[in-house]
């Protein structure tokens, strides 16, 4: 796929990710202000504590973007940075961009800590574990304490960090399974293990649970550059 093929709007969100001085991947959000296309792709300065990044000439990174419904990503090479008129980072123009379609089961591996309350009992007990693995369909939990019995639907609460913002997530969900616990599980004493399937219908709800989820999936793609 040609970067053009995207048509992508301008102020459009991308992922950076550059290698630290230790050689650790980072990653950054910058919103795309223009291209050449065969040339070079304008990209806004990302910030980090409230201060704009320095980006050296000829750095290498990868840059990832959400496109449809999968993740487009490109190795680049930083040309030049300029902060007159205002700040602006030159990278090179990609020859392709690889695609990586996400279909709604495509699950993702999270440690997410969650509280969980059962709808389905006249109980204001509310249940401490975590999410194991995540799809914008359904999730893994495993809990400290059982919740509930198959069918029974639940509330689930927890909090999410989208492009370094904090989000209160509370979706409603339907218990589908109660599965087996692996040997990790009963290792750390988690004597509850459920299959639930989401069934949120508050649209602001949905689209916090797909930006997560999303995001994870985006994370979970690594590609270092070449």
């Amino acid at each position: 796929m040609k970067f053009e093929d995207l048509k992508l709007t301008y102020g459009y969100p991308l992922q950076l990710q550059v290698n630290n001085s230790a050689g650790q991947p980072e990653r950054f959000s910058c919103r795309l202000i223009g291209c050449m296309p065969g040339r070079s792709i304008l990209l806004s300065v990302p910030r980090a504590s409230g201060k704009l990044l320095r980006f050296r000439a000829g750095q290498k990174m990868v840059v990832r973007m959400m496109v449809d419904n999968g993740i487009g990503l490109f190795a680049s090479v930083v040309e030049t940075q300029t902060a007159e008129p205002y700040p602006i980072l030159h990278v090179s123009y990609p020859e392709q961009v690889s695609f990586k379609g996400i279909r709604g089961a495509t699950r993702v591996n999270v440690d997410l800590p969650i509280q969980v309350k059962n709808l389905s009992v006249i109980n204001e007990e509310v249940m401490k574990g975590t999410i194991a693995d995540i799809s914008i369909s359904g999730a893994r939990m495993e809990l400290l304490e059982p919740v509930g019995e198959i069918g029974d639907k639940i509330r689930i609460s927890a909090r999410v960090t989208i492009l370094n913002m904090v989000r209160e997530l509370m979706v409603d969900a339907i218990i589908r399974s109660r599965l087996e616990r692996s040997t990790q599980e009963a290792d750390k004493n988690l004597p509850a293990v459920y299959g639930v399937e989401f069934t949120e219908e508050d649209e602001e709800k949905r689209l916090l649970l797909c930006a997560y989820v999303f995001g994870q999936i985006v994370d979970e793609q690594q590609l270092t550059p070449a």
